[in-house]
């Protein structure tokens, strides 16, 4: 039955991949391109600074291992499709644990609900401390920071809706299904909040670069690139994580609910 399960998630995983491929392409591939080019043209102010300066400017050449057009095709829709399939992957065997554990609820609803949780504990709140950003807005000498903080944001993430999960299941004799919810979600986002206090904050969006007169010679990271680069990232993983919770849906429902109506008939 496990294989099944699993089997039907990876199948709406590979179509949460297409389509948040086409979305991407769509939306975030043309801010990604500016972001590029923003970066050629910060180096180049810099070797023009340099060249001016009497230093002499620096080659950058060398060669590329895979071209922009590559990377922007395949490259994406390869990256986009295995992500997609490895969540859907996680989110099967979340479904497997649960399923029978968590109340008489059926296997649509309970797909919805394990998706929608793991969108936010995943994505959502790890996004609202470190949000993503796009090419040539952070500093490179800081990618290994940032990527353990941002992991450990999303393991803490992950692990205290578990708990507050099970802190509702605990209250609900006592408390009534939905105040026990409540008080679930609540003891969630107070913990998640502490967590964000106390991890150290990392801003490194690029500024106007000036020369020794202080003369502004290129623009700083535009903001509305970044701030659309977020907006269709989260788009992106809302179309995943909503696919994978629908179609997931309809698959589990078909399986299980039939067969969960026969024993209870029986």
């Amino acid at each position: 039955m496990e294989k099944q399960i699993i089997g039907r998630g990876l199948l709406a995983g590979a179509l949460a991949g297409v389509l948040a491929f086409v979305f991407s392409t769509i939306f975030l591939e043309p801010v990604i391109g500016r972001a590029i080019e923003f970066e050629d043209g910060t180096a180049a102010a810099h070797e023009a600074m340099e060249t001016a300066a009497g230093s002499g400017g620096h080659s950058h050449e060398g060669g590329e291992l895979f071209t922009r057009g590559v990377q922007s095709t395949a490259g994406m829709g390869f990256g986009v499709l295995a992500f997609s399939v490895a969540l859907a992957a996680l989110f099967a065997v979340v479904f497997c644990v649960a399923y029978g554990r968590i109340g008489n609820i059926s296997a649509r609803a309970l797909s919805v609900l394990i998706a929608g949780g793991m969108l936010i504990s995943l994505w959502i709140v790890p996004a609202l401390k470190y949000p993503p950003n796009p090419p040539a807005s952070s500093d490179d000498a800081t990618i290994f920071q940032r990527s353990l903080l941002y992991l450990l944001m999303v393991g803490l993430s992950a692990v205290l809706m578990v708990a507050a999960v099970y802190l509702g299941r605990q209250l609900a004799p006592k408390l009534g299904a939905w105040n026990a919810t409540l008080v679930g979600g609540a003891a969630y986002l107070v913990a998640v909040s502490v967590v964000m206090l106390l991890l150290p904050t990392i801003s490194e969006t690029p500024g106007p670069m000036t020369n020794d007169a202080g003369v502004i010679v290129f623009p700083g990271f535009p903001a509305i690139d970044m701030y659309e680069f977020r907006l269709y990232s989260l788009g992106t993983q809302v179309i995943i994580w909503t696919t994978i919770g629908l179609v997931s849906a309809a698959l589990f429902s078909r399986l299980l609910d039939g067969k969960r109506q026969e024993t209870i008939s029986v």
